[in-house]
């Protein structure tokens, strides 16, 4: 049996992989004991934006249906949340997504959306998937839409390996972007170094593949690390207490 079936992991993603750089111990958490943890305020305005979006570049909708239809999806996937940030986040939707029309209906309609790719490591024992927001294939143009409060001068690391699997998924000829929103400015910016970028995907995976054949209990991979309760994946105060029973910390 695999390193990942004995934990029931079936692939991996760019996501999963981030998380085991940027908190091994939360990893553990989730992936290895299935302890999910609630999907925070900030999470939810995304993807709510992002049908707001797809439907006005999709169908040409004007952007008060398209506000609505955001926030509609915003108050469905908050229901049960009890984020303190849900009603700032959920007040920023309208702003969010007339941004963000302003940046990509010029782009014209998407020949395809949310699109799955597949991608296959040598050497690991499961597939690498992801899923890209919107793809302009006639101007072999793919693009990830990012809503933050505030605008990066760059593609972070973590959001540059996820769209490098896009391209190495896809082909090298791809113009792969990301625009980042917030609710008053946009940018868009072209991918560089693509083969870096999937290269250390490639390793972070290789690496999570190694750490869970230490072994079958998942009791034993969690005292190999310990968690930052500081850090903002430990925010939630079930994360905080999931840390407590398990690290003590």
């Amino acid at each position: 049996m695999s390193s990942f079936a004995k934990y029931g992991i079936e692939h991996l993603s760019p996501s999963s992989c981030n998380l085991f750089i940027g908190s091994p111990a939360m990893f553990v958490l989730q992936k290895c004991l299935k302890k999910n943890q609630p999907v925070g305020a900030a999470a939810h305005r995304g993807s709510a934006v992002e049908k707001g979006v797809a439907l006005g570049i999709e169908t040409g909708a004007d952007t008060s249906a398209c506000i609505q239809t955001a926030i509609n999806e915003f108050s469905r996937l908050t229901a049960m949340s009890g984020d303190p940030r849900k009603e700032k986040e959920g007040a920023s939707i309208a702003d969010f997504v007339t941004t963000a029309l302003k940046e990509l209906r010029p782009y014209g309609k998407p020949s395809s959306s949310q699109g799955r790719i597949e991608y296959k490591v040598e050497g690991l024992d499961v597939p690498l998937i992801g899923f890209y927001d919107f793809e302009w294939e006639d101007h072999g143009i793919l693009l990830d839409l990012k809503t933050t409060h505030a605008l990066p001068s760059k593609i972070s690391t973590n959001h540059a390996r996820q769209v490098a699997l896009y391209v190495a998924a896809r082909g090298d000829n791809l113009d792969a972007r990301i625009s980042y929103i917030t609710p008053k400015k946009s940018a868009s910016y072209h991918l560089e170094n693509k083969r870096d970028h999937i290269k250390s995907l490639e390793k972070i995976a290789l690496t999570i593949q190694k750490f869970l054949s230490i072994s079958d209990d998942p009791l034993e991979l969690a005292s190999l690390v310990a968690p930052d309760v500081d850090s903002f994946y430990f925010a939630d105060p079930l994360a905080r207490k999931a840390a407590f029973d398990i690290w003590g910390l």
